[in-house]
């Protein structure tokens, strides 16, 4: 009769855990489901190779400290609005419409201020929210798993 309960509390215990990870952020009031980059490799990898992006999906990269950042669009196939975040998350610079890259050397798009989160929407998705600098990132979930 205990054998059933094992598996069952494996069950309970892992939909615990989901519930406590970080799984959507909103800005501007708009509410988008996230993949999260928080090493190294993820954030090497980003949304290279996906050939498309829900209007309703992000990814949101995580950087152990705030620094200038500057983004490329090597191996992306899809064109994006790259949104960065102070260590306050709120949003100090905007690089709208970056297209896939063509050529190598990938051009680079720079923050305007240190950033510690960098967030990545569908292309036109910033400007039809109507994002603008100093909206603050909202992350539901365990904004441990974001720090």
């Amino acid at each position: 009769m205990t054998r059933w309960l094992v598996p069952v509390f494996m069950l309970l215990a892992g939909c615990a855990a989901a519930k406590h990870k970080a799984t959507a952020v909103v800005l501007h009031g708009q509410k988008f489901s996230m993949e999260l980059a928080t090493d190294e490799p993820s954030r090497e990898r980003g949304l290279m190779f996906r050939t498309a992006l829900g209007s309703d999906h992000s990814m949101l990269f995580v950087f152990p400290s705030s620094e200038p950042r500057a983004f490329w669009m090597k191996n992306t196939l899809i064109p994006l609005d790259i949104l960065y975040f102070g260590t306050d998350r709120r949003l100090v610079s905007m690089q709208l419409n970056v297209p896939p890259c063509k050529a190598d050397p990938c051009p680079l798009y720079p923050s305007n201020a240190p950033a510690r989160y960098v967030l990545e929407l569908s292309a036109g998705t910033a400007r039809r929210i109507g994002a603008e600098v100093g909206d603050e990132l909202k992350i539901e979930g365990d904004v441990g798993s974001v720090r």
